[in-house]
């Protein structure tokens, strides 16, 4: 059965969008029709309670509204749909091609920006970029840093290069694991959230990473631990004496991504959790 046209009041509209998201499974059906919604009527979502109460849509915007709706009911994420995607301080773009970056590597960036804030001439990478996201943050929030970013994927590399471009950071497209041999032993830090997820997980990532984010920027090996173990040997070859890095992983790898840095030699291998307390990111020093 055809759902009916959506109603052209700004508040019934909202009220059948949250049904429609809810009844197709979304997680967040309340704050995914309110970014729908602010973004077809041109205004921040917090500026949807400013609206009056009797706002009606335009035909072409309930129009918009209903292939959106349609679209985030097949699951495609929402920030494909916005094309946009906000990380801590930066607006990105993303979409087809390129891995959504999540909140709680955040987190992740902004021990990145403690460990460059207040000094001068520092250098930071950003290993396995994707988006950019960590790069940009440390671009905004650092900006005494010198940030090199390094991506292996075409499409993610051009989503990259426009979402760094005019913030100084040096963008490569590449294999990590040869990346920038004219930095070593001079970097300050290095920051990667790498692909983790284990080959026999499929079906426990959610049906819209699984789906829509590249296999690229998933899956790491039958353990999850190929790639961080190649961040490993890369920071190890990138960072001064002192140097720190950072790596993100999944929750089940809070002991064994910390076991890849204690097995090699690193010193002050620390995990930390992410706003839910789950193990999230792994950090240790040269």
């Amino acid at each position: 059965m055809t759902d009916p046209p959506l109603p052209r009041g700004l508040r019934e509209s909202r009220a059948e969008m949250v049904r429609r998201l809810s009844a197709a499974g979304v997680a967040s059906p309340d704050a995914d029709a309110e970014q729908l919604l602010a973004s077809v009527l041109g205004v921040a979502r917090g500026a949807l309670v400013s609206l009056p109460p009797g706002h009606q849509l335009s035909d072409g915007q309930a129009a918009e509204l209903e292939q959106l709706v349609s679209r985030r009911r097949r699951r495609e994420p929402l920030q494909h749909l916005l094309g946009v995607a906000g990380f801590r301080t930066v607006q990105l773009r993303v979409g087809p091609g390129v891995f959504v970056p999540r909140p709680e590597t955040e987190l992740l960036a902004g021990w990145a920006v403690d460990q460059l804030t207040g000094r001068s001439e520092s250098v930071a990478v950003d290993l396995c970029a994707g988006s950019g996201a960590i790069a940009a943050a440390l671009a905004a929030e650092a900006p005494l840093a010198r940030v090199y970013a390094v991506e292996l994927s075409p499409p993610a590399y051009e989503y990259a290069v426009a979402n760094l471009a005019g913030t100084g950071v040096d963008v490569r497209l590449g294999d990590i694991t040869h990346a920038l041999p004219e930095l070593d032993g001079t970097v300050d830090v290095v920051v990667a959230n790498p692909p983790y997820v284990p080959l026999e997980a499929y079906e426990e990532v959610a049906f819209e990473a699984r789906v829509h984010d590249p296999a690229m920027a998933l899956w790491s090996g039958a353990d999850g631990l190929d790639t961080i173990r190649t961040v490993e040997r890369v920071a190890a070859r990138l960072l001064r004496d002192g140097g720190a890095v950072g790596c993100e992983h999944a929750e089940a790898q809070g002991r064994s991504a910390p076991d890849i840095f204690r097995a090699a030699g690193w010193r002050d291998v620390v995990d930390h959790p992410d706003l839910t307390g789950r193990p999230r990111f792994v950090t240790a020093r040269r």
